[in-house]
């Protein structure tokens, strides 16, 4: 892979690496009946993946005690601990980040999940040395605001305008357009392709093999 545009590749985790869009809605859906409120769509469940969950969940659960949101975030964290072990990478996943280290890039994670719960996922599925970096929503301000993308630069000393953000919400490619990064939408994670497209990304890859390969030929 010779490098041409980017020297930072930075994943989203959920929806992106891991496919567990599906097992996140449920749970959020899940804790909405756990605490006698009445379940999000799944369409309205899917656009608050990615957000830090506090804020994910006041915004999929309007409308109800407030007293009732951290009842709300321990239900959902009981229901996604039951199925975690279950999840697994998107096929080609494993691949494609070997590939890239291997030519050299710095690989970083930004993720909507925890400190724990990202440290706990990469643990499962062998991942924990891939990357260089990772920054998590409990750890600075959460997604679309550009602070992930603007610490993982300045702690790999890169430059966000040759880094590239990846991922499959909006929040995602907003996050990146705010950074002055490059943004690139997958298709097969929580957010809709007509909505991904609405932020304008570089390149928007309907597999994880096209992703790939646009950052074989691009990166």
């Amino acid at each position: 892979m010779p490098r041409q545009k980017f020297d930072l590749i930075v994943f989203d985790w959920d929806g992106t690496l891991m496919d567990s869009t599906a097992t996140i809605v449920k749970c959020i859906q899940s804790a909405a009946k756990d605490i006698g409120v009445k379940p999000p769509s799944d369409q309205a469940a899917s656009q608050v993946i990615g957000l830090r969950l506090a804020e994910a969940m006041q915004s999929v659960v309007p409308d109800i005690d407030p007293a009732l949101y951290p009842k709300l975030v321990e239900r959902y964290r009981y229901h996604y601990l039951t199925k975690d072990h279950e999840l697994v990478l998107f096929d080609g996943v494993r691949d494609m980040l070997t590939d890239l280290s291997h030519a050299g890039y710095f690989l970083a994670v930004a993720t909507g999940k925890s400190r724990v719960g990202l440290n706990r996922a990469l643990n499962a599925v062998g991942l924990l040395s891939m990357f260089d970096a990772t920054r998590c929503a409990d750890e600075t301000f959460s997604k679309p605001h550009p602070a992930m993308l603007q610490e993982l630069t300045r702690e790999l000393g890169q430059d966000l305008r040759r880094t590239v953000m990846i991922g499959d919400t909006t929040h995602d490619l907003l996050m990146a357009s705010n950074a002055g990064a490059v943004g690139v939408a997958v298709e097969y994670g929580a957010h809709p392709v007509h909505q991904l497209q609405a932020c304008k990304p570089a390149f928007s890859a309907k597999t994880v093999a096209e992703l790939h390969q646009w950052l074989h030929e691009n990166a």
